[in-house]
C-alpha cells in the first residue's frame, strides 16, 4: 500500500480542518490591522474597512458555485490545486495594493480561490461519511478549524507590530502552500472515476433542479445563510466595537480569541452529543437558547452599551450556542443530497452566501456608537430561521403521512 493510501482518521480530520482554516486565517488574522490597512490604502471609514472582511466571504460564495461542480467533473484534488493557486496570486495582489479598489479586488479573488478548499473539503467528507457520523466528523474538523480564529488575531497583531500589515498576507501565502503540498502528498482522490460527470451547463442545471427537489436541503441552506449574517456582521465590526466603543484596542485580539475558543468548546461537545441526540435537535435547541439570550440583551440594554464585562459575557454565550449550530446545519443541508455532493456543496455555499452577505452588510451599517444592532440582528435572524425550520419539518411530516395513507 502506498503512503497516500494510509492516511489516518486523525490526519484526515487535521488536513480537512487546515484546508478550511485557510479561509478563517485570511479573515481573522486581518482584523487587528483593518484601521492601519485603511490608512495605507486611503480609507478611514470603519464601514469601508468592514467591507474588506465581507467581500472575501462574497468571493467564497461565488467561487463555490463553480468549484464544487468542477470537482464532480475533474476530481476533488485538481480543483483544490486551482483554487490554492488563485489564492496565492490574490494574496500577492493584496500585498502590493495601494488603493481601496485594488485591495477589494485582491480580497474578492482570495475568496474565490478559497472557495475550492472550503466547498471541496465538504464534498470529500461527504464522499467518506454519511448521517450523524458525518456530523460528528464535521464537528471534530470544526474543532481543529476553530483554532484559526483563536490564534489568528493574536498572530496578526504580532505580525503587524513587528513586520507591518503586508506580512499578514505573506503568512497566509506560506500556510496555503504548506497545506497544498500536504494534500498532494497524503490525501487520495475520493471521487471515483465512474462517478465523474462531464462539466457543462447541464451539470449545473440538473444539479440545481435536483437540489431544489429536496425542501430540507433548501431550507437548511437558507437558514445557514440567515444565521451566518449577524455572525459575519459581528466579525467585520468587532475591531470597531472593541477599539472605538470600548477602548479595548490593545487587548482586542485576546478577547476575540477567547470568544472564538468558546465556539470551539461548544463544537467539540457537539461532536459527542450529536451521536446521542441527532443533528436536528442539536441545531434547534441551541438556536432557542440564542434567541432567549439575545432578546434578554435587547430588552435590558437598548439604551446604550453596557459595561464591557457584561457585553463580553452576553456575546460569549451567543457565540457558544453558535458552536452547536453551524456544523449541524451544514450536515442537515448536505444529508439529502449526498448523490450530488460536489454540486450540492457548491449550491449550499453559494445560496447561503447570497443570503448572508447582504444581511450582514445591512446589520453592519447600523453599528456605529452601539453594539445593539448585532444582538438585534441575531434575535431577528434566529427567530426567522426557527419559523422556517418548523415549516419545512411540518411539511415533510405531512407528506410522509400522506404517502403512508395512500
Amino acid at each position: 500500500m502506498s503512503t497516500k493510501n494510509r492516511i489516518s482518521d486523525i490526519e484526515f480530520i487535521s488536513l480537512m480542518a487546515s484546508l478550511m482554516a485557510l479561509a478563517a486565517l485570511s479573515i481573522d488574522a486581518l482584523l487587528p490591522s483593518l484601521d492601519v490597512i485603511g490608512e495605507s490604502i486611503g480609507t478611514t471609514d470603519p464601514k469601508n474597512n468592514q467591507f474588506l472582511i465581507i467581500v472575501i466571504v462574497l468571493g467564497l460564495g461565488l467561487g463555490q458555485l463553480v468549484s464544487g461542480a468542477l470537482s464532480d467533473s475533474i476530481g476533488r484534488k485538481p480543483v483544490m490545486y486551482i483554487g490554492c493557486s488563485l489564492f496565492a496570486i490574490a494574496s500577492i495582489i493584496c500585498v502590493f495594493a495601494n488603493n481601496f479598489e485594488l485591495m477589494v479586488l485582491g480580497r474578492l479573488l482570495q475568496g474565490v480561490g478559497l472557495s475550492a478548499p472550503r466547498s471541496v473539503s465538504m464534498a470529500i467528507i461527504r464522499d467518506k461519511y454519511i448521517g450523524d457520523l458525518m456530523a460528528k466528523v464535521m464537528s471534530y474538523i470544526t474543532v481543529v478549524f476553530i483554532l484559526a480564529p483563536v490564534v489568528a488575531p493574536t498572530l496578526g497583531k504580532l505580525l503587524l507590530d513587528q513586520f507591518g500589515w503586508q506580512s499578514i498576507f505573506y503568512s497566509q501565502l506560506i500556510f496555503g502552500v504548506f497545506v497544498t503540498i500536504w494534500l498532494w502528498q497524503r490525501q487520495p482522490e475520493t471521487l471515483k472515476e465512474e462517478n465523474k460527470k462531464t462539466m457543462n451547463w447541464a451539470l449545473f442545471r440538473d444539479g440545481t433542479k435536483e437540489f431544489f427537489k429536496h425542501p430540507k436541503a433548501v431550507v437548511y441552506t437558507i437558514v445557514s445563510g440567515i444565521i451566518s449574517a449577524p455572525f459575519l456582521a459581528y466579525i467585520s465590526a468587532s475591531q470597531q466595537i472593541f477599539s472605538q466603543q470600548y477602548n479595548l484596542g490593545e487587548v482586542y485580539p485576546y478577547i476575540f480569541s477567547g470568544l472564538a475558543l468558546g465556539i470551539g468548546v461548544a463544537t467539540f461537545l457537539n461532536g459527542s452529543l450529536v451521536m446521542k441526540y441527532g443533528m436536528k435537535r442539536m441545531a434547534t435547541i441551541p438556536m432557542y437558547a440564542m434567541l432567549a439570550i439575545t432578546l434578554t440583551y435587547v430588552l435590558m440594554y437598548n439604551g446604550g452599551n453596557p459595561d464591557s464585562t457584561i457585553f463580553i459575557g452576553f456575546l460569549g454565550l451567543v457565540l457558544f450556542t453558535i458552536g452547536f449550530v453551524f456544523g449541524n446545519l451544514n450536515a442537515l443541508a448536505m444529508q439529502p443530497i449526498g448523490h450530488i455532493a460536489g454540486i450540492g456543496a457548491s449550491i449550499i455555499g453559494f445560496l447561503s452566501t447570497l443570503v448572508s452577505v447582504p444581511l450582514a452588510t445591512l446589520i453592519g451599517q447600523f453599528v456605529d456608537t452601539s453594539s445593539l444592532p448585532i444582538f438585534i440582528g441575531f434575535a431577528s435572524c434566529v427567530g426567522i430561521s426557527l419559523v422556517l425550520m418548523q415549516m419545512v419539518n411540518r411539511t415533510t411530516q405531512t407528506e410522509k403521512i400522506s404517502i403512508r395513507t395512500n
